[in-house]
């Protein structure tokens, strides 16, 4: 089931996890869940969309998060991101509130990332699938290593890379990055459970410099 939804263009990248034993063992996981009573987002076709969205070579920044929203029709398949017309939750508000102060522009009208993940924003969840209303429930079942092996490999294959870390989940990757030759950024996490560590950081405008120093083409962040 899995291996049919990664994107042609990231299958020779990936090819030597997606044989793995492991694999196989997370794809029988996700498979019997979506075979099962059970509600899993997001939907199968979006379960890679971070991938679709983005080829190998053209990522620019990855900005990890943990694991898809669990509410109805919430996850998108991209990290922090929700569809057109869903309330924007708080951890994207706090977000979008630095996105303002940093950046000088206007709070966003919706909640919908996918304008940054074109541009070479990779939005990774640690974890690509989730039951609905049971926060973490896909946890420990092969996510974890597939995805820090894409990280892993991006780390690896390319330069010049911003990787955003909020909160301490996220910088429990920094290991899997060579800081020689990439901007690590990290940051408490944008969640209001944070007490608003998160405001303040400036990772947009930080981001664009060091994208702009490095001859690459900076971030539009502005989504309206």
């Amino acid at each position: 089931m899995l291996a049919e939804l990664i994107p042609t263009y990231w299958q020779n990248s990936l090819a030597d996890f997606t044989a793995d034993t492991k694999f196989k063992e997370l794809d029988q996981f996700v498979e019997k869940r979506f075979q099962s009573e059970k509600i899993v987002y997001p939907r199968s076709d979006r379960i890679f969309y971070a991938l679709d969205l983005v080829k190998p070579e053209d990522v620019k920044v990855v900005l990890i998060g943990q694991d898809p929203y669990h509410g109805q029709d919430q996850a998108m398949g991209l990290s922090f991101s929700v569809p057109l017309g869903h309330k924007i939750p708080p951890s994207l508000r706090n977000i979008f509130k630095e996105y303002m102060q940093d950046l000088n522009l206007p709070y966003p009208s919706n909640g919908d990332l996918t304008k940054w993940a074109k541009q070479g924003v990779l939005l990774l969840n640690s974890v690509l699938t989730v039951d609905h209303k049971s926060a973490g429930s896909h946890t420990n079942q092969g996510w974890e290593w597939f995805t820090d092996n894409i990280i892993r490999k991006l780390s690896e294959s390319q330069e010049n890379l911003v990787f955003l870390l909020w909160g301490k989940f996220a910088q429990q990757k920094k290991s899997l990055v060579d800081k020689n030759k990439h901007l690590v950024l990290e940051a408490a996490h944008p969640s209001p459970l944070a007490r608003n560590k998160f405001s303040g950081c400036k990772h947009f405008s930080k981001t664009n410099l060091y994208l702009s120093n490095k001859k690459k083409k900076a971030i539009n962040w502005k989504l309206d």
